[in-house]
């Protein structure tokens, strides 16, 4: 929908062919997987400022007891 709106804002049609990356550009919108990486490194941010005693902080560093999937298939060569 949003490069639909894009290319009737810039008065592009279907019968011109033009890259949505030339579109985006020229109208100065971010893509939004651009968009999503930034909000997720703002809220990781956001937890490794956060006290030590949190859920979220203390779960960073949780080592689990059992075998991991890779090391079940480890191969061990003699």
């Amino acid at each position: 929908m949003e490069m639909k709106m894009l290319r009737w804002m810039a008065g592009i049609t279907g019968a011109g062919y033009t890259r949505n990356e030339k579109i985006s550009g020229k109208s100065g919108i971010a893509p939004i997987a651009n968009k999503l990486r930034e909000t997720r490194f703002r809220w990781y941010g956001h937890v490794l400022r956060g006290d030590e005693d949190t859920v979220y902080k203390v779960s960073l560093d949780l080592e689990i007891p059992g075998k991991n999937e890779q090391d079940e298939y480890k191969v061990i060569k003699p």
